[in-house]
């Protein structure tokens, strides 16, 4: 099979050769401890979105639509001080942040938000200037030249944007106004979060415009959504329905009537509470179950059934463990591989708590696994 075919007869629960091999990324410290473990620094790519032929990850390609604000803000260092620093980034937002431990630009562990762009409703009218849609830095240069022909011919999946392209209502929301403000501006400003998730609406159709109006036919979207904590999500199901899913079917049914197969959903935490939202809206499937906020495949399967497609579910505790852990983790995987509709990958980036020895033992008994192999 091709890798397009493989990928679409798991989603369609038909019979496949084996279950597509995807993976996320590892964090900068791992790739540091892989180093010193032994891994020639050029070995990789680093890209696994794309694929990793060392480990026969499946390849994907993908279009490259830039959603970001235009102009963004100047980066600016505010101030620093012993072990920190306050900065302002791009999108707005002024972070205190760790420098200890930071690699290569990425830190060791969350920042502390202190301000974000959007307070009132004025801001919010003023960083719409920013997002103005199909600019032409939104796009590749002459992809219609260079790329076009050759996607209607592709045997792999291609997908519409980037990781962390196509951002979902919530999420852009949060980055604007940050949790707690996103939190009371439901109530507050209901008017304002209302224009908001419309607008997001609009920019996200008339940025994706030119690819899909071009023929263009990508064979899945992820949109980015976190929306969850460990315990459940951070808005109720009546707040979901009443201000975003509207806004979201009417996204995916803009989506699938030009084409696109599939909608997943990405959003770490415990999302449960709110899957039945998604399902109504066209939603396809979810990605990454985290396992630490309690998401188990088996369970979700059950009760949401076979219309929702499962990503992820791999466990990056366990993969820290002996490989005895690794492989019984793995096991429990194996009745959602015979079924169908289901692609296993570790549930976020690797963290650098696992050795390269564990991560290739991994990689080992996962083709197993995805081979449909006893172990």
């Amino acid at each position: 099979m091709t890798p397009r075919e493989r990928f679409h007869a798991c989603m369609n629960y038909q019979p496949v050769d084996r279950v597509p091999n995807h993976e996320v990324g590892v964090w900068a410290q791992t790739k540091q401890r892989w180093r010193a473990e032994g891994l020639p620094a050029d070995d990789l790519h680093w890209d696994w979105f794309t694929g990793e032929a060392r480990w026969d990850m499946d390849p994907r390609e993908y279009l490259d639509v830039n959603t970001s604000m235009f102009p963004p803000f100047e980066v600016k260092v505010i101030s620093r001080e012993g072990e920190t620093e306050i900065i302002r980034g791009a999108n707005g937002v002024t972070t205190k942040a760790l420098i200890t431990g930071t690699i290569d630009g990425m830190r060791a562990s969350m920042d502390e938000f202190i301000s974000f762009p959007v307070e009132t409703p004025a801001d919010f009218s003023e960083l719409k200037k920013r997002f103005r849609p199909s600019s032409p830095v939104r796009y590749p240069a002459y992809w219609e030249q260079f790329q076009l022909p050759g996607w209607g011919l592709r045997q792999h999946p291609l997908i519409l944007g980037r990781n962390c392209s196509i951002l979902g209502y919530y999420w852009r929301a949060r980055e604007w106004m940050g949790t707690e403000n996103t939190s009371y501006a439901w109530y507050d400003e209901p008017a304002m979060m209302h224009e908001m998730m419309e607008f997001i609406t609009d920019f996200t159709i008339e940025t994706t415009r030119p690819f899909l109006e071009r023929g263009v036919k990508p064979d899945y979207v992820f949109i980015n959504e976190d929306l969850s904590m460990k315990n459940g999500p951070l808005l109720s199901p009546e707040t979901y329905r009443n201000f975003i899913q509207p806004e979201l079917k009417r996204l995916i049914a803009w989506f699938k009537s030009q084409g696109v197969d599939w909608v997943i959903i990405d959003t770490d935490g415990n999302c449960e509470l709110v899957i039945p939202n998604f399902l109504e809206a066209g939603v396809d499937g979810i990605w990454p179950l985290e396992r630490a906020s309690d998401m188990d495949p088996l369970l979700i399967r059950k009760k949401f059934g076979r219309d929702l497609r499962l990503w992820g579910c791999v466990d990056k505790r366990e993969l820290a463990k002996d490989f005895a852990a690794i492989d019984a983790h793995l096991r429990t995987m194996q009745p959602l591989i015979a079924e169908g509709g289901f692609i296993p990958s570790v549930d976020h980036l690797v963290p650098p708590d696992v050795s390269l020895a564990n991560f290739e033992h991994y990689m080992r008994r996962k083709h197993q696994l995805l081979r449909g192999e006893a172990f």
